[in-house]
């Protein structure tokens, strides 16, 4: 499954549009972690837990993203972007959308 950011697939031609193709995931956080954040808040610096959690959460919904895609029969997906949105207190949901196509 070819996944790009683009309109287009760079020496591809879309033959056909399939339509929109997605993949979420929701993830909460975790107590320890949250511990760990807020000692790293005073003096600063990346919370690489938080980090893993987020790539982690981008690499599921991609997946799911090309899963949805070749349900629809397509080989690419164009125009992919993420959004996330928070759904409770400690809980996001991230997800990852794009136009379903066909190229050759």
């Amino acid at each position: 499954m070819i996944i790009v950011t683009t309109p287009e697939v760079p020496g591809k031609k879309i033959v056909r549009v399939l339509g929109l193709a997605r993949g979420n995931t929701i993830r909460a956080r975790h107590i320890g972690r949250d511990i760990a954040a807020v000692f790293k808040n005073i003096v600063g610096g990346e919370i690489s837990d938080y980090t893993k959690m987020m790539s982690e959460a981008r690499e599921q919904a991609l997946d799911r993203l090309s899963e949805d895609a070749a349900q629809l029969g397509a080989n690419a997906v164009v125009q992919v972007r993420f959004s996330t949105t928070s759904m409770m207190q400690g809980a996001a949901e991230f997800m990852a959308y794009g136009t379903a196509v066909v190229v050759e």
